[in-house]
């Protein structure tokens, strides 16, 4: 497979998951802020009648209940993290000439070492951290056993996942995806609606629905695939029967591919150092107590509506994207080594991806820091958009920029990495980790649960400087310069300037307390801004436009074909 089709097929698989991943997820938006609001007045209603004084308890309990939900979806994504994504990372890196049954034993690993994990993890959350009163939140011990239970549920269609995302199954991936976390929104909301006494009940089900449905999705689609010979795609898969899919030993070549193996322990090692830069503000909340529930609870909405963009856009591109470069690029051999042609395309989508990082992330951070205040009043009312909501939000605005860069230069460099490379990289992790863990401890006991963005914003910056120093390292002796993606126009640069101005003059003038003509007023201007900028990206960034033209293009007529 050339590596133009290679780039059509991950460019497909990124506009296809970004369009309807919008779509899914304004409804799971709506629905998420009926069940902010509808527990304000309902399930807060039978905590009233044992703390009857007024409504400033009833907030407290509210965040308190949504941080003990923020608390369990932590056991289960740090369940899943540890126990599949070194495995996915090295299975998904290498060619076309491999021995699958190898590879899907390997997978199969991830199920016991997420028992194991679910288990380690679940018993620190039962007795190393703070119970809460089973008379103000109940259930938590059985939200921890499901939410423990649910990350092994779905850790039984990695398999699945990994060949449907080897293979570049779009459809399956958005439809499955999309499935799932409607079906967990809408449960959510009515048994919020219909069954509010049931507290950490709806949270917990709900959360094993989503990845029961998950796993069910890949699992009945490949089977039918593979019962159904005259498909086109079943010819292109590795097996042919549905035993095969299954672990399977065999006396003529080894369990798992050893070299994978070795890859993916690589990956390990990396992961649970990526995985305390990634969620290390959460890790600090719940292990050391620095912010009460309430603050926690505000701090996690804030934190969860905040990466929406980067939910949206940036991992749906990262995902795609580095199956491309791992599919284009060879691990052990530098760029002057390797074919010049597949190096010339990766280079030319690693500076358009890079460029639309970036002009993602400045119009977030601009147009973010003007409408924060208004964006949050309107999600989840006085709760959030009073106090440090805002501050934390127009802070998380600019967190959002170095997000967006980050993840396309991490995406290229470990797609990129030798064995070598990625165990060097872990003893820079490992220093990253200390050092942030650390730091967010000091500026949250000196400033608040903004610290945690203060320091993630180190963090994030620190390990840009570590990627683009590799990517920099990595085409040096190539005539190409992907890094020039980071460079805007003058004109482009002076058009931001000039928005985030006005924006925060409309801010001071139109919102957000006199009334909802003022807030139409103050939203008709940051419009005719965003408009003006979009316009002067499309006259300016041209080569950008070029490749977004050219790609989606190109999704959409293999859309049709297929």
């Amino acid at each position: 497979m050339g590596s133009q089709e290679v780039l059509g097929q991950a460019a497909r698989l990124a506009s296809s998951g970004l369009l309807l991943q919008v779509l899914f997820r304004l409804i799971t938006f709506v629905l998420n802020a009926f069940i902010l609001r509808f527990l304000s007045k309902e399930i807060v209603g039978i905590v009233n009648v044992r703390e009857p004084n007024g409504s400033s308890q009833t907030w407290d309990w509210q965040r308190s209940h949504l941080e003990l939900c923020t608390r369990l979806t932590l056991l289960y994504s740090t369940t899943t993290f540890l126990a599949r994504e070194a495995f996915r990372r090295a299975c998904l890196s290498g060619g076309a000439q491999r021995d699958w049954s190898q590879t899907l034993n390997l997978l199969w690993l991830t199920v016991p070492l997420g028992i194991f994990w679910s288990s380690c993890l679940g018993w620190v959350w039962l007795q190393l951290l703070e119970v809460p009163d089973p008379d103000v939140v109940p259930y938590y011990g059985t939200g921890v056993l499901f939410f423990g239970l649910s990350a092994v549920v779905e850790l039984l269609g990695e398999p699945f996942w990994v060949l449907a995302q080897a293979h570049m199954f779009v459809k399956l991936k958005v439809l499955a995806e999309s499935m799932s976390v409607i079906l967990r929104s809408v449960l959510t909301a009515l048994l919020v609606l219909w069954l509010p006494h049931w507290g950490l009940y709806i949270f917990s089900l709900a959360q094993l629905l989503y990845t029961t449905v998950l796993v069910l999705c890949y699992a009945i689609y490949l089977i039918q695939l593979l019962r159904s010979p005259e498909s086109a795609k079943q010819l292109t898969l590795p097996v042919s029967r549905v035993t095969q899919l299954l672990p399977s030993i065999s006396r003529s070549r080894a369990f798992v591919n050893w070299k994978e193996a070795g890859l993916a322990w690589s990956f390990f090692k990396q992961s649970f150092l990526k995985q305390i830069l990634t969620e290390g503000e959460r890790y600090v909340m719940t292990f050391l107590n620095v912010l009460n529930f309430g603050d926690q609870g505000v701090y996690d909405i804030v934190n969860n509506l905040g990466s929406l963009v980067a939910r949206l856009i940036f991992q749906p591109v990262e995902e795609s994207f580095y199956l491309f470069f791992a599919k284009v690029l060879e691990r052990e051999k530098d760029a002057s080594l390797q074919k010049q042609d597949d190096v010339a395309v990766a280079a030319a989508v690693l500076e358009s991806l890079l460029k639309l990082a970036l002009l993602t992330g400045l119009t977030m951070t601009v147009f973010g820091f003007a409408y924060s205040q208004l964006a949050l009043d309107i999600y989840g009312g006085a709760m959030l958009s009073s106090g440090s909501g805002p501050v934390l939000m127009r802070c998380y605005c600019l967190y959002v920029l170095l997000l967006a860069i980050n993840g396309v230069t991490e995406c290229f460099m470990f797609a990129a990495m030798s064995k070598e490379e990625v165990d060097r990289y872990n003893f820079t992790m490992l220093a990253l980790s200390s050092s942030f863990l650390v730091l967010s401890y000091l500026l949250t006991s000196w400033c608040g649960s903004v610290g945690f963005i203060m320091a993630n914003c180190f963090n994030m910056g620190i390990r840009i400087t570590q990627s683009l120093s590799f990517i920099h390292h990595y085409f040096r002796e190539s005539p190409h310069r992907p890094l020039a993606g980071l460079r805007l126009s003058p004109v482009l640069l002076g058009v931001f300037i000039l928005s985030a101005g006005i924006t925060s003059v409309s801010e001071a003038f139109l919102c957000c307390e006199r009334g909802w003509p003022a807030r139409l007023a103050h939203i008709a201007v940051g419009t005719i801004c965003l408009g003006v900028t979009l316009g002067t990206a499309f006259l300016t960034e041209t080569k950008l436009i070029h490749f977004l033209r050219t790609q989606l293009g190109r999704s959409r007529l293999s859309d049709k074909m297929t």
